[in-house]
């Protein structure tokens, strides 16, 4: 555990961040006296999200162009304020 008073972080906070980064945490002093700490935070591994609720239900659903192309006038009216 790494102690440092203000300045030092102020001074060196990159490198500071980058050892808090790698899982050290560090205690911030205010003329010696511990007032702060900072730590790593624990990172959630990022999965795959299926599409849909149902993607393991449905594994060769596919969208299709049409989904990509423009809204028709009268419904993107809706959209736009121009209609209610």
């Amino acid at each position: 555990m790494l102690q440092l008073n203000i300045n030092e972080v102020k001074t060196h906070l990159s490198a500071t961040l980058t050892r808090v980064e790698k899982g050290e945490t560090v205690i911030i002093c205010k003329r010696n006296k511990p007032i702060a700490q900072i730590m790593p935070i624990e990172q959630k591994p990022v999965k795959e999200r299926p599409v849909g609720l149902a993607g393991k239900e449905y594994p060769d659903f596919e969208i299709g162009d049409e989904f990509f192309e423009p809204l028709p006038d009268d419904i993107l009216a809706y959209f736009t304020g121009e209609k209610e």
